[in-house]
């Protein structure tokens, strides 16, 4: 490993700490090193708060002329709710910058590097661009599509079951698995499930890790059926339904949003417009936990962009399945899917993987 590749390390591990606190900016980690020692480092807490790079610079002082910067993407070259970053950068003195990745965002691509290389610095750019661009992925989905990053996740049996036919599914997964669960709802804006689960399950949709934060809790309700003390609702729901309400009923002050979009001809909400309208409320990535009408709908809609499976080491030899929409006629018509990876939790193995060609 290179000094490059592990400063570089060192600062995507502090973009993390942002991840799910940043929309509509993405989580960036930044690090100043003079003589092969770190004397400065940050990361992005929140829109509206310093960048990374002005933490981090921040930490360095004086010590920052002639260091060298770590940044895990492009530094910004405009104003928007902040100055600029590169005007930061080049009055601290820095003589070299190493960049990530370049800003997928089309009002940053490209102007950073080229202003920071116009007054003389050193950029280098792609030292650990596949982690870097990892990080993003979901800022990055939201610039190219105007939507969140969609990604699915389901906990189920060897035999593709998510319930037994009573509707029982508690609990498919290991303690592992559900522990995880919490990390990954702690580093999304939102959570999105369908009323048919608010209804069997009554889910409360919180993350229970200590010091986490709640992502929003979304729940596509078209006919505004939502029980009133169902445990989900509160300051921090999104209700999305193509019933306006006709009056206070379940909509209470201290309670939910609501979002009216219109039904199409068989009384579904798009999904298309429903990740529109999360999109345009700034959400980068939304979590669907519902269950396998939402499962399949979603997955033939071909607005899922990560599918994660936790897999039990159970048989049910029958129940609800993940998805149901029909057997195919032959194996080459099967939908497919790329593996991107795999984790031992307890008892239970986490497939992650996205849709395939």
């Amino acid at each position: 490993m290179t000094p490059d590749e592990r400063f570089m390390q060192e600062a995507i591990s502090l973009a993390r700490q942002g991840l799910g606190r940043t929309a509509p900016n993405p989580p960036v980690g930044a690090v100043v090193v003079r003589d092969a020692t770190i004397v400065g480092s940050g990361y992005h807490p929140k829109a509206g708060q310093p960048h990374a790079e002005i933490h981090a610079l921040q930490a360095s002082g004086l010590k920052a002329k002639g260091s060298t910067l770590y940044v895990t993407l492009e530094p910004c070259n405009h104003y928007g709710r902040t100055p600029p970053c590169t005007d930061a950068i080049i009055a601290s003195g820095i003589s070299r910058v190493v960049v990530g990745t370049p800003d997928p965002n089309p009002v940053v691509a490209g102007k950073g590097i080229e202003r920071l290389r116009g007054e003389g610095i050193e950029v280098l750019v792609g030292v650990e661009e596949a982690r870097a661009r990892e990080l993003i992925r979901f800022y990055e989905t939201w610039i190219r599509c105007n939507r969140p990053h969609v990604i699915l996740k389901a906990a189920m049996s060897l035999d593709a079951r998510i319930a037994t036919d009573r509707g029982d599914s508690r609990w498919i997964s290991s303690e592992e698995s559900r522990a995880y669960v919490h990390e990954i709802r702690n580093e999304v804006d939102g959570i999105l499930v369908g009323i048919g689960t608010v209804i069997a399950d009554d889910p409360q949709l919180t993350c229970r890790i200590p010091g986490g934060r709640n992502p929003v809790r979304v729940i596509v309700d078209p006919k505004l059926r939502i029980p009133p003390d169902a445990r989900c609702l509160g300051e921090d729901t999104l209700l999305i339904t193509a019933k306006p309400p006709e009056g206070p009923g379940n909509i209470t002050v201290g309670g939910p949003r609501v979002k009216v979009i219109p039904a199409d001809h068989r009384g579904r909400i798009p999904w298309k417009d429903i990740f529109s309208t999360l999109g345009a409320m700034g959400m980068h990535a939304v979590l669907v936990e519902g269950g396998s009408a939402t499962f399949s709908s979603l997955i033939q809609s071909s607005l899922v962009d990560e599918v994660m499976l936790f897999i039990a080491p159970k048989l049910f030899g029958g129940g609800i399945p993940l998805v149901n929409w029909g057997s195919p006629e032959s194996v080459a018509d099967a939908l497919p899917l790329v593996i991107t990876g795999l984790k031992s939790l307890g008892k239970d193995v986490l497939i992650t993987a996205r849709m395939g060609e």
